[in-house]
């Protein structure tokens, strides 16, 4: 059996309690999926320091990775994806690779179309 990928994924909470949440790319795996964004552990990084660079690449935030809180964890028969939470950012929220994002509120995020791990995520944190 082939080991799980380890992805690391943000939750990214306003002051009005809203989440940050971003809709997978056309073509990718759950394309069209909303899900909370992150991506792919490199070899040789820290789950942290993934997260950190993910966020920059897609959405063109800067966070904090000393900031950042485990907050909990799904897994399937491909994945790992640990979920991290954080309170701030810098910089404008952007889909730089052209991806819909927004803020909305738990009910509004769970009436989404979620990407499956993501929808056990959010129902954890509730």
């Amino acid at each position: 059996m082939e080991q799980p990928m380890l992805v690391v994924a943000l939750c990214l909470e306003d002051a009005d309690g809203r989440l940050l949440l971003a809709r997978r790319p056309v073509g990718k795996h759950h394309g069209g999926l909303w899900e909370f964004p992150g991506g792919k552990v490199e070899p040789g990084e820290t789950s942290r320091a993934a997260l950190v660079r993910e966020v920059a690449e897609e959405l063109a935030i800067g966070i904090d990775p000393a900031a950042l809180v485990p907050l909990t964890f799904a897994e399937d028969d491909r994945l790992v994806l640990l979920l991290f939470g954080a309170w701030s950012a810098k910089g404008e929220v952007t889909g730089l690779e052209g991806q819909e994002w927004g803020w909305f509120t738990r009910e509004a995020a769970a009436a989404l179309p979620l990407a499956p791990l993501d929808k056990q995520m959010l129902h954890l944190l509730a």
